[in-house]
């Protein structure tokens, strides 16, 4: 392979290095958007389980990032998964 084909290859292939590292590092440094009004629903994922028949349920969106836990079997849930605001 000839030298100015390697050179125009190697200086290809660094521009595009460049560029995509810049481009990944704008898209970092932007900020994150502001949280919702309120009433709004927010994402959450939280999973709940009944103490009595074992019944499991996942919440995925809520008007709060920390809602109250739902009933069921007449006593309220465990939690059981980390609370894991996105």
């Amino acid at each position: 392979m000839p030298l100015w084909l390697s050179v125009s290859i190697a200086i290809i292939v660094g521009i595009l290095v460049i560029r995509i590292g810049t481009g990944i590092l704008l898209m970092i440094r932007q900020p994150l958007p502001p949280p919702p009004p309120p009433g709004e629903l927010r994402k959450v994922k939280i999973t709940y389980r009944c103490s009595v028949c074992y019944a499991e349920v996942r919440i995925t969106m809520a008007p709060e990032e920390d809602p109250k836990p739902p009933s069921h079997c007449e006593n309220e849930m465990d939690l059981i998964a980390p609370v894991d605001h996105d």
